[in-house]
């Protein structure tokens, strides 16, 4: 088994991770795959190596070297279910 390909890729290891740095290379990487990618597939996340300041998007989730995070859509995006600033009233 290689290490690391068990783990599921669905949420980075914020506790090991500059997680501000990861998600602003996965945003950045994602913005310019929609920039120079016309229309298609919808991507599940974003492949990340914070250490080569280098990623891909995926389709599908991946296996990930050691290395490597997996940022999902929803922290590339915001997530769409919470709200910083509710005025009632």
């Amino acid at each position: 088994m290689i290490s690391g390909a068990a783990r599921s890729p669905s949420i980075p290891r914020w506790d090991r991770v500059d997680s501000r740095a990861l998600i602003k290379l996965a945003r950045r990487i994602y913005f310019n795959y929609l920039s120079d990618t016309p229309g298609g597939h919808e991507p599940t996340g974003v492949v990340v190596d914070l250490a080569a300041g280098d990623g891909r998007v995926v389709l599908d989730h991946p296996v990930l070297l050691p290395e490597e995070d997996f940022v999902g859509l929803d922290f590339i995006r915001g997530r769409s279910g919470r709200t910083r600033y509710r005025c009632k009233g």
